[in-house]
């Protein structure tokens, strides 16, 4: 189909643009009566797909003898809560038509990423065979198109989010979701951070050439947002079945979403929202987007509310709370002796959560919902909640340097999935 972008890099893509972008991306299907639409899931509240997945099933439904189906790439996190979806989806798509990706049941296998194929990526460091492998619908729904629908922003294990990643992990099955992490993992978190070719991203594109593209009906709506004062703005769309839109988006992205700081910070404080955040699995962005403005002997503080858990699901909690945070050398161990077999995606996770050393970690949190025993038992530190944010409140602290009452200098960030915090030294 016909690349369709849309930028507008100060004001932002108002809701009347965006709906006659998505006129131009169904007016290039129209005899599609099946369609499946995939958005992330509530822990990428900001990424604008909640809008577009609704005005989809509006402007569908005006369609005759048309079926959509709504299914979250959830990848291994829990399914959304009511109140998620009706925060994400509203009243628009019925909740009959909202389909549970179960990671390590419903995938079929389309093939694999070549062993020799890894080992040149990973520079050697990962010599091994990669399963294919997405929901079972995707193959034998009878799908006649299928929208994938993302946010493009610097992410820890691709580099770059969305793309094909949306599908091979957000609705993947468990070989390529582990393998895909570790080989992430082992070749270092900080070298992706940001880069649109990084390692596990080739993996995806090797995966998107031999088995989705012109085989699946697949095309991507990718966004590119910031949020300032709490409102969410809309600075491009890209949308298409090939790589290209990936690639414009990332580069706007690049733009808006890292953030380039003229020193490392002694201390971060980084906010983690708990209608987003409920597990370190997922709130450990706050430690991946900041590391790089960590100075060596630094802290950062998580501010984490929500926080109640570690993994998104029972297995990796029980992983995460066994075997900790407790630095790359010591899982790369443990992984060499087969303790992760089967669950390589938490030895990765377990290895980017860790500051070796180099900072503190201090969660926050309410003791009712994660004690101090809990965050200790895997190597971080714990601080009260409240008490913690009496003094870093983060309704008063602004986005980047400020001075506390007593002189101590912080860096606050306030919504770390949304962005890289970079030091230039």
């Amino acid at each position: 189909m016909k690349d369709l972008f849309l930028t507008e890099e100060e004001k932002g893509v108002s809701r009347q643009q965006l709906s006659g972008q998505l006129d131009l991306l169904l007016q290039e299907h129209p005899a599609a009566r099946k369609i499946l639409i995939i958005p992330p899931d509530y822990t990428r509240c900001y990424s604008y797909a909640g809008i577009i997945t609704q005005l989809l099933y509006e402007k569908l439904g005006t369609r005759e003898g048309v079926q959509v189906d709504v299914m979250p790439a959830l990848g291994t996190h829990m399914p959304m809560s009511e109140e998620e979806l009706d925060a994400f989806f509203g009243s628009v798509v019925p909740r009959e038509h909202i389909l549970i990706h179960h990671w390590q049941t419903d995938t079929v296998r389309l093939g694999e990423v070549p062993a020799e194929t890894c080992a040149a990526i990973s520079g050697g460091k990962f010599p091994e065979a990669i399963d294919v492998e997405v929901n079972h619908l995707l193959v034998d729904g009878g799908y006649e198109l299928i929208i994938s629908v993302g946010q493009v922003v610097p992410h820890e294990v691709v580099g770059m989010a969305n793309y094909s990643k949306n599908l091979f992990v957000g609705v993947g099955g468990r070989e390529m979701i582990n393998k895909s992490h570790m080989l992430s993992a082992i070749c270092g978190m900080e070298k992706a951070l940001g880069v649109i070719d990084s390692p596990a991203r080739k993996v995806y594109d090797y995966a998107q050439q031999h088995y989705i593209d012109g085989k699946i009906p697949v095309v991507y709506v990718q966004t590119v947002t910031t949020a300032a004062e709490g409102e969410v703005k809309l600075h491009g769309v890209y949308i298409g079945d090939s790589r290209r839109p990936f690639e414009e988006a990332a580069r706007l992205a690049q733009k808006l979403n890292i953030v380039h700081v003229e020193r490392r910070a002694k201390k971060v404080v980084a906010y983690l929202d708990p209608a987003e955040l409920k597990t370190t699995w997922v709130g450990n962005k706050g430690v991946y987007r900041t590391r790089m403005l960590i100075a060596d002997g630094g802290e950062l503080i998580l501010l984490a509310p929500g926080i109640r858990a570690f993994g998104e699901n029972e297995e990796m909690d029980k992983m995460t709370r066994k075997y900790g945070y407790t630095g790359t050398d010591h899982i790369l161990e443990l992984y060499r002796q087969g303790v992760f077999e089967g669950r390589l995606m938490s030895a990765a996770h377990l290895m980017q959560g860790s500051s070796e050393g180099r900072f503190t970690i201090t969660y926050a949190t309410r003791p009712e919902l994660m004690s101090r025993e809990d965050i200790e038992s895997v190597n971080y530190q714990w601080a009260d909640y409240e008490e913690t944010a009496k003094r870093y409140d983060p309704k008063k602290l602004h986005e980047g340097w400020n001075t506390m009452p007593d002189g101590e200098e912080i860096y606050f960030v306030g919504t770390p999935a949304l962005g890289l915090w970079k030091a230039e030294k």
